[in-house]
């Protein structure tokens, strides 16, 4: 297999990763994702598993299984609902044309002889998808850059880089204020205790994965996104190992201008600074209070007590 450009999203629940996703999608040397990668499977179990799910972290693979079997062990649930029963996915409209047949035929010639590493099947499980995106709006290239994203996956950075040494991570940080306040849209949505915790968690751990990788991993604030996309997507771009393109200052799929609501791709309806801020004001009194004690420490260490909109709740 040839040498592999990959990039993963990293992100918390409703922090951005998914616009971050989307504004990356109409980049010329970018091979974006349609929809969530998700690649984990139910074989990998750790102490953070009480954290997240399965579906949300890097897959450990048993040994001796076929290319099909592989296939099916990862659940990327968005895709295959998608592929399999359209009329069940929340993508349902979307102007994608795939037969999951031919992805799973690219996916094995791809994987060649047995034994197969990890590697070797993530990099299939990309490569493969593109091959099978019939109206893709360019045709892949050997050197582009395959861009996925799987919330929270930046907690198992270290095994990821042990895969693909090259690769970069990118993790974005979100307020909890206004993270909180999009998280409750769900119809399920997490206690505040858990959502609290859980922040502290991913960005704390991926935090420390940065310091120790510096050339693999960078966190990046959704509040520079909002303020200032050229910036922020220069930034992005270098990081990457690309050049800047217009195409990133704003969201788009398959290539296609994104110029409503971000929804069905996230629960962050709005890529603005306007939005980001006025949705923090529909929190009660109570939960701005529980949410600055439970991260004020985190907060301040990437610097949400300077943001005008923030300072004042983190004042207290």
């Amino acid at each position: 297999m040839n040498d592999f450009r990959f990039t993963m999203i990293s992100a918390g629940f409703e922090h951005g990763g998914n616009v971050t996703h989307r504004h990356l999608d109409g980049h010329p040397q970018l091979l974006v994702y349609p929809f969530e990668s998700q690649l984990g499977n139910r074989q990998f179990n750790d102490f953070l598993a009480s954290v997240e799910r399965v579906q949300y972290r890097y897959p450990e693979f048993p040994e001796g299984l076929s290319a099909d079997e592989l296939y099916e062990q990862m659940i990327d649930e968005e895709l295959k609902t998608f592929l399999r029963k359209r009329n069940g996915s929340k993508f349902k409209d979307a102007d994608l044309i795939m037969e999951e047949a031919k992805r799973k035929e690219y996916f094995t010639n791809f994987l060649g002889e047995a034994p197969f590493l990890r590697k070797q099947v993530i990099e299939a499980f990309f490569k493969a998808t593109f091959l099978a995106w019939e109206n893709y709006y360019m045709k892949p290239q050997e050197d582009m850059v395959h861009v996925g994203y799987s919330p929270a996956i930046g907690i198992d950075a270290r095994r990821m880089i042990k895969d693909f040494p090259n690769m970069k991570i990118i993790h974005i940080i979100r307020n909890p204020f206004s993270a909180y306040r999009d998280t409750k849209r769900r119809p399920f949505p997490q206690s505040l205790d858990r959502y609290l915790i859980t922040w502290n968690i991913y960005h704390s751990t991926v935090e420390m994965y940065e310091k120790l990788y510096p050339q693999n991993v960078k966190i990046f604030r959704y509040e520079d996104l909002v303020s200032d996309k050229k910036s922020f997507m220069q930034n992005v771009a270098e990081f990457i190992g690309v050049e800047f393109h217009e195409s990133m200052l704003y969201p788009s799929w398959n290539g296609k201008e994104i110029k409503e609501l971000i929804a069905p791709w996230g629960t962050v309806l709005k890529s603005t600074e306007d939005y980001n801020r006025g949705i923090i004001e529909e929190l009660s009194k109570e939960e701005k209070f529980q949410i600055a004690v439970g991260t004020k420490a985190l907060a301040k260490h990437f610097g949400y007590n300077e943001i005008s909109y923030l300072s004042e709740l983190y004042a207290k």
